[in-house]
């Protein structure tokens, strides 16, 4: 049987905020490969909006400058990217971005992101949301 792998496009994801949460992106994306840490300039992480599943805000980033939003690369297939499109309410909740990244050596990454459509005030996230962040961060050892 002829080895399909090699003929699936694949792209970088950068991922911040519960997408940090391996073992979210595993369940999420199954074919994705945790990559490195990177840094995302201009932009800052903000809480906006309300999910009914994690009843609170949820994570969004917003352009602002002299910022910086800490995230982490995955290197994801095409049907990953179509499982983040629909876990993410993409189009319609969140829109796709297309970013400029850079690696703890300061290399240029061209990656896809994901930032909120509507941004309304900023809202407070649940325990629970902020516990999936916070466990994220330990497993890519960014606290």
């Amino acid at each position: 049987m002829k080895d399909i792998s090699s003929t699936v496009n694949r792209m970088y994801y950068f991922g911040y905020g519960s997408n940090l949460n391996r073992k979210q992106m595993l369940e999420r994306c199954p074919d994705s490969k945790p990559k490195f840490i990177a840094t995302l300039h201009n932009y800052k992480l903000v809480f906006v909006g309300w999910s009914r599943q994690w009843r609170g805000g949820v994570a969004s980033i917003r352009p602002f400058r002299g910022e910086r939003v800490l995230g982490a690369i995955y290197e994801i297939s095409d049907r990953d990217l179509r499982r983040l499109d629909s876990y993410q309410g993409y189009p319609g909740n969140y829109n796709r971005l297309n970013v400029t990244v850079f690696n703890e050596n300061g290399d240029p990454i061209e990656a896809i992101t994901y930032i909120k459509a509507r941004q309304s005030e900023e809202t407070q996230p649940s325990p629970e949301y902020l516990s999936v962040i916070q466990q994220g961060c330990r497993d890519w050892r960014i606290i």
